[in-house]
């Protein structure tokens, strides 16, 4: 399937069309950004590691019925996945308390909240991506109530799974971004689960340490990312625990191959 003209460039990734209009692949950069883009980095090898995490969760996503775009991964950088009409929306599950969530109401970091929070944020970098209402969604036309009700249903099965997958491989899943879009097919419009899930939009910290394990390190400057994203990619098992290669070493040692 070749490669055709890009169509979308995001923060993290760029969407390119493909032969078939109903398919595109998607690209992940190794471009860092937080705060609504004012910092800025590249981390060489973050995207290889975000595409691996990204394909083993989607993955084992589909097998527990959680509908998704995810086709296949093409290579260590590329995905082909369903084109969506993505809402713009960003759904936040909170299981435990952090970031925005304490400045705003003044909880104390690392509550455990007694029930996932779920928040819903417009997805508009000139705006700040704002928090909004369930009520905002309903009288912009951002989605249907039968559309939202699908959603969150779906997001409770995404966080259950989750919290067990992370759990037992001794990592708290504290909260995370989620993207839908509309997948039309046969004349029908349905929901699915679109965009990415890895360590730049979960929190992910150690169950003994609290050990950052997500992109906080690159926004808190807590240290490099690179070895954080490889651990978590490690612990899933899509790594070989006795590797002593990060994927920044990997794409170095084939570039020195390739100049030779």
């Amino acid at each position: 399937m070749k490669k055709g003209k890009k169509l979308y460039e995001g923060k993290a990734k760029i969407i390119y069309a493909t032969s078939d209009k109903s398919l595109v692949i998607q690209y992940f950069k190794d471009d860092a950004t937080a705060f609504n883009n004012l910092k800025k980095s590249t981390i060489q090898g973050k995207g290889v590691l975000n595409n691996r995490i990204s394909e083993h969760i989607l993955t084992n996503l589909t097998q527990i019925g959680i509908k998704n775009h995810l086709v296949k991964r093409l290579n260590m950088r590329e995905q082909i996945i369903k084109l969506v009409e993505i809402i713009p929306i960003e759904f936040i599950v909170r299981n435990v308390a952090t970031g925005s969530l304490t400045k705003r109401l003044g909880i104390e970091e690392g509550t455990v909240l007694k029930h996932p929070l779920l928040e819903y944020c417009l997805k508009d970098d000139k705006l700040g991506d704002p928090l909004i209402a369930e009520e905002h969604i309903l009288a912009f036309d951002w989605a249907t109530k039968l559309e939202l009700e699908k959603v969150k249903k779906m997001i409770l099965r995404i966080n259950d799974f989750m919290i067990g997958m992370f759990g037992a491989v001794g990592i708290k899943l504290i909260d995370f971004k989620l993207e839908f879009g509309k997948l039309k097919e046969n004349g029908k419009t349905e929901v699915i689960l679109a965009d990415e899930i890895s360590p730049d939009t979960c929190r992910l910290w150690d169950s003994i340490t609290d050990k950052r394990l997500d992109k906080d390190r690159f926004r808190k400057d807590l240290g490099d990312l690179i070895p954080a994203y490889t651990e978590v990619a490690k612990r899933l098992g899509i790594l070989h625990e006795h590797s002593n290669l990060s994927s920044v070493n990997v794409t170095k040692l084939r570039s020195i191959k390739k100049k030779k």
